[in-house]
């Protein structure tokens, strides 16, 4: 008898965490989609707050939010976009930051393909070989630097594959519809080790820094759990989780 009156109080307890308890709608650039996994598994893990995630490349997803798209905010792979965003008054002040830089790599599903200087770049024998699309993908703007600072864009240029986004590029590579292809470490990369096929981290030299910024939109200001993924991401526990895949902070 003394439980079941308990009840009624421990539930009246819970209630305001459940009520607080809110769901978030946010804008990722293809490169961090499976980071973002794990942010929003400890997301709601730790506070209940769950998110809605939509991936695509940077470039395309800044216009559909021009266009008022219902995010309420957005991890985008540069500064720039943000800074648009935050220009344009877009955002809830004060909320950008950069919160990772990226790193470029040559990568093929074949774990004997790619050698640790980027060489088969030269080989006769090279198929396909992947990027995405510069004008919407920081991405693929920093692999067309590579291929210019390493003289190979006029042999390059027949065999190149154009992904609308980092995510497509990837899949191209990972079908074997390309042999080799440009893609953000942290898609093939996890707790600090290749998870599959072969490598070659770019050289930083070769290409600007890949820095990307993340931003609270309008929409999201009073948004808890848009509000509490920023927080994760500043913490120590989100930030190793960001480092596990291969980011630096």
């Amino acid at each position: 008898m003394r439980l079941y009156a308990l009840l009624p109080t421990c539930l009246l307890t819970l209630l305001p965490l459940i009520a607080q308890a809110e769901t978030a709608q946010i804008a990722v650039a293809a490169n961090f989609a499976e980071p973002i996994k794990a942010l929003a598994a400890e997301l709601e893990r730790t506070t209940g707050h769950t998110l809605r995630i939509t991936v695509g490349a940077t470039g395309k997803l800044y216009a559909q939010i021009k266009n008022g798209a219902p995010f309420d905010a957005f991890l985008a792979a540069d500064t720039k976009v943000p800074q648009a965003l935050e220009t344009e008054g877009l955002i809830q002040p004060g909320s950008r930051f950069t919160y990772a830089k990226g790193q470029l790599v040559l990568w093929s599903a074949n774990p004997r393909r790619v050698d640790d200087q980027g060489a088969v770049l030269r080989r006769a024998d090279l198929g396909k070989v992947a990027y995405a699309n510069p004008k919407t993908a920081p991405y693929g703007a920093a692999a067309e630097q590579v291929m210019a600072a390493m003289g190979l864009t006029p042999t390059l240029t027949p065999k190149l594959v154009q992904g609308e986004s980092i995510g497509q590029t990837y899949a191209f590579v990972h079908t074997g519809n390309a042999d080799v292809g440009f893609v953000a470490l942290s898609q093939v990369f996890e707790n600090g080790g290749l998870k599959a096929g072969s490598m070659w981290r770019v050289p930083r030299n070769l290409y600007a820094p890949i820095e990307q910024g993340t931003v609270v939109l309008k929409r999201g200001a009073n948004n808890q759990a848009a509000h509490a993924l920023v927080q994760l991401m500043r913490s120590p526990q989100g930030r190793a989780l960001i480092r596990a895949y291969g980011y630096e902070i």
